[in-house]
């Protein structure tokens, strides 16, 4: 199978740079799959372990990919529903 795809690139170089960038874009985002997969807590893998994995989140760490100018301040509101609920 591949002795037939490089004789199809060697017929039409003008294909090699698409496959070269959709690999890369493909790769890319596989890549970044994986790394929202394993160190985002908003991301769940086994709903049984950790039901609500956004009760265990530190409110001063950045949560985004970039974030420019984050203050983070606490709403009374919540903070007082909070406390009634435990």
């Amino acid at each position: 199978m591949s002795g037939g795809f490089i004789k199809m690139l060697k017929k039409r170089k003008e294909l090699i740079p698409l496959i070269g960038f959709v690999g890369c874009a493909a790769f890319g985002a596989a890549t970044t799959s994986v790394y929202f997969l394993l160190t985002k807590p908003d991301v769940i893998l086994s709903k049984t372990s950790n039901p609500e994995p956004w009760e265990t989140l530190d409110p001063s760490k950045p949560q985004k990919l970039m974030t420019i100018n984050q203050q983070w301040k606490p709403v009374e509101e919540l903070e007082l529903v909070k406390k009634l609920t435990r």
